[in-house]
This record gives C-alpha cells, structure tokens and sequence, in this order.
C-alpha cells in the first residue's frame, strides 16, 4: 500500500513520515518535490503516485505573513486541498487533513466542538476553513483533524524560541489571555497511524459506521501562552532564567487577530476511534526529555 505524505520536512510531516511506515511505502514529498500552489503538480505527483491514503499536514503557517500573502495562502491552504480531494475521490484514496482552531472566532470560554459555527478573525484561518470545505465537497474519504498550537523538537515553534529567548533575555513579555492546548507533533502523527490502523485492518467490521468526517484533536488541558512558557522554563533546568511577565493580547498587537478561546472539545475523536492524547503537560514533559 502506498501513503503519499506532503509536507515531509515540516513539523507533523516530519513525525508522520515515521509513524506510518509500519503501514505501507510512504512517498513523502516537500514542496520542492510538489508545490502545493502549483495544481498541475499536484495532479501528476498523485496520479504517478496512485496512494491508498493521502496524509496532508502541509500548509501555509505563517499566520501574520498570510496576511500580506492573502493569494498564496489561499492556493497553499484553500485550493491544493480541494486538488488533493478530487484526485482522492477519482482513486477510492481516504484523504486525511490537519486544520485548527483558528476556523473559530475565540469567543466564550468552551471548547469548541465540531459543529460549532466558525468564524475565522484572520486569513489564515479563513484560508484553512475554505480548505476543510474544499474537502468535504469533493472527497467522501475524509479525515479531518484540527489542532492547536504545535509544537515540536524540530522546525520553528513556541518550545524552540522560548528555549533561545530564555537563555538570551533577561526578561520576556508573554500574552496570558489566549487559552488553548499546546499539542506536541508526534502525538499527532502517532495518533493519525493508530486511526489509520483501524480504517485499513481487516478485522474492522463491515457493519461499523463510516468514520468520514472532522475530528478535533489536540492534548488534553489548558493553557495560556504564558503558562505554557512557564512550563517550558520549568523543565528547562538552571539555564532559562528570564523573568517571564504576562501580557494581555493588547500588548502585543500582531498583523493578524488572534483567537480568545482556542479550546478544542476532543470528545468525538474519543468515541469514534478510541484515541485520546494525554495531558499537555505530560506531553511536553516527554517532547523535552528527548
């Protein structure tokens, strides 16, 4: 069984790229290899590749440069999920696409749940829900999974920076008022092999309910970005020892408007697959010890 993976040399990608080997050839590209704002190499890469599954982490993440970037994102974030839907559709392929929590406006205080209205304040978020749609209208196949705040031991991230900026600063101004999960990438790929698993193994019972759909899928907790600093310098050791102040958002005011309330309810990814990520905390506890 082929798995055509994009994305192979971003944060998820990276981790997917390991995790599912154990189900079939992986062909992992990057966007030297497909250029996702480029249709016409979307098409011929998975028509060469002919894959059973199609795993799409790849994105356009520079949330404040999407916002000068409106066409780019929208081709990279919007229309090559759509591409990838349609040539899913025509090879009987399940597609599975990771989104996020920036398809909701952050208002309230409760976890977002799947059918909650959306709202995105930004045009990355506008572009990953156009996405999302773009699949849902062209592939039945579809998985779905939106996550918060990512993080991981490789790439650009809050983890990496705040360990440099620990080491290099005295002092740190960090915004306290957005609430989400900070979600560590292996977890995610993990996650999405052992899903994965289920759709292709022979003892899943014809009788069981298609599982098409979205998913949210995040690590369990809560926590502001200043928490989530604090809890990196904790584990960091006697090397970061800058004082970290929180901020509201209002102090930090960024190209792009970000969400309140990122929370992201996990219950349904839960029911349906039996699959729950565990604590942030221990999470990041793990990610950090190597």
């Amino acid at each position: 069984m082929k798995i055509l993976l994009t994305g192979a040399n971003g944060q998820v990608g990276w981790e997917l790229r390991r995790t599912l080997a154990c189900l079939g050839e992986v062909v992992a590209v990057d966007s030297k290899s497909m250029n996702l704002a480029d249709a016409a190499v979307i098409r011929r890469v998975v028509r060469e590749v002919a894959p059973r599954i199609i795993v799409n982490p790849a994105a356009h993440t520079a949330v404040d440069k999407a916002e000068s970037e409106t066409d780019l994102a929208h081709s990279v974030n919007a229309i090559a999920p759509g591409i990838l839907a349609e040539e899913a559709e025509k090879l009987g392929a399940t597609l599975v696409h990771y989104s996020t929590d920036y398809v909701f406006d952050g208002s309230g205080e409760t976890p977002w749940r799947e059918g909650d209205a959306t709202g995105p304040l930004n045009v990355y978020g506008a572009s990953k829900l156009a996405g999302e749609q773009a699949i849902q209208a062209a592939c039945r196949r579809h998985l779905i999974f939106r996550t918060s705040w990512v993080y991981g031991a490789r790439g650009a991230n809050f983890l990496l920076t705040m360990r440099r900026l620990m080491r290099e600063r005295p002092e740190l101004k960090i915004v306290a008022d957005q609430i989400g999960a900070p979600t560590w990438s292996r977890m995610l790929a993990e996650a999405a092999a052992l899903i994965l698993a289920q759709q292709i193994s022979p003892a899943r019972g014809a009788d069981r309910p298609d599982p098409w759909g979205v998913y949210h899928m995040t690590n369990a907790g809560e926590t502001s970005w200043h928490g989530f600093a604090q809890a990196i310098q904790a584990l960091d050791g006697e090397e970061s020892k800058a004082n970290l102040l929180p901020i509201p958002s209002r102090d930090y005011p960024t190209p792009a408007r970000r969400p309140l309330n990122s929370r992201l309810n996990n219950d349904k990814l839960a029911r349906v697959f039996g699959v729950r990520l565990p604590d942030w905390r221990e999470a990041l506890s793990l990610c950090m010890q190597g």
